[in-house]
């Protein structure tokens, strides 16, 4: 049985985040399950239609100021959703 540990933690953090990808007619309005110093797991079941190594914008939504557009690779998906690494500009 292989025991996979991860480098960074992960925090438990629920908020409101728009995701936006080419493929998508429109924006994906989903909600953040987990975050770490080097990416996000996201849940919504149309991210299980990305795949490995897509790029996406993501936005943290209901900030009180507009937070800003990131960068976003997805390195897994689940049918709940997707996990994605920050892409540093």
């Amino acid at each position: 049985m292989q025991v996979h540990l991860r480098q960074h933690i992960r925090t438990a953090l629920k908020c409101t985040i728009k995701i936006s990808h080419p493929d998508f007619a429109e924006d994906i309005i989903a909600s953040t399950e987990d975050l770490s110093d080097t990416g996000v797991f996201v849940q919504h079941p149309q991210l299980a239609r990305l795949n490995v190594g897509d790029v996406v914008h993501g936005q943290v939504q209901d900030m009180p100021v507009e937070a800003p557009v990131l960068l976003l690779e997805v390195m897994r998906v689940t049918p709940a959703g997707a996990g994605f690494r920050f892409i540093q500009e």
